[in-house]
């Protein structure tokens, strides 16, 4: 497993997991609050290249904008972020060349503006599915705000991967949705936003991501 630094020449920041030969790659955005280095997508990025599957890690502006010592401003709308996705697809698609199989994806917010990145049909071409961990669905204590359209309004094959007490959407929120046949769920029993189940479950956050990443590799093999 190969872990290295880059910069694309537009200089968005990549961490690349995994053998940049690999036949099948997938593109990660972080969330709306923890950078690209945090302890979780670290983990995730670790285990999907030790599954097969290597990944590119980037950061939106406004978080490159933290991480270089700029002001912590909340983060924009999701929708505001997608033309910088599609770009960093581009991107990516520049260094692994277009016989690789591409998935595209994201932790939370990161999800979100991937799915909707595929609007875009120049992403959407290319990709072959897209992955989410822990989809916002809807903020807590805000069930009316739901943002489950993107959802079902997909046109590639997606797999969600869901903390079963996830504050912003667990079983019940999206047994109100009308998903197209085209979308999996992954279900991480007892797992919280950030996928981690409570001591008394019997499970740890080890179990939990090792569930998720395979759940993911297998997806990224077969779909």
């Amino acid at each position: 497993m190969r872990v290295r630094n880059a910069k694309s020449p537009c200089q968005r920041r990549w961490i690349i997991t995994g053998d940049p030969h690999a036949r099948t790659h997938l593109v990660l955005a972080h969330g709306a609050g923890a950078p690209m280095t945090s302890p979780f997508f670290t983990h995730v990025a670790e285990q999907l290249a030790a599954k097969g599957v290597t990944v590119h890690r980037f950061e939106f502006p406004y978080m490159a904008a933290r991480a270089d010592g700029g002001s912590r401003r909340p983060a924009p709308r999701a929708e505001t972020l997608v033309a910088d996705y599609c770009e960093a697809v581009a991107d990516c698609i520049d260094r692994i060349g277009k016989r690789t199989r591409l998935f595209v994806g994201g932790k939370s917010m990161g999800g979100r503006v991937a799915c909707l990145s595929t609007a875009d049909p120049r992403v959407a071409s290319r990709i072959s599915g897209i992955v989410v961990l822990g989809f916002p669905l809807a903020p807590p204590r805000r069930p009316h705000l739901h943002r489950g359209n993107v959802l079902e309004n997909l046109t590639r094959p997606a797999l969600i991967i869901q903390g079963t007490r996830d504050p912003f959407g667990g079983r019940t929120a999206f047994g109100n949705l009308i998903l197209p046949g085209i979308i999996k769920m992954c279900w991480i029993e007892d797992g919280d936003h950030d996928l981690v189940p409570r001591r008394s479950s019997g499970k740890n956050s080890e179990d939990a991501l090792n569930e998720a990443t395979s759940a993911i590799a297998q997806f990224c093999e077969y779909g």
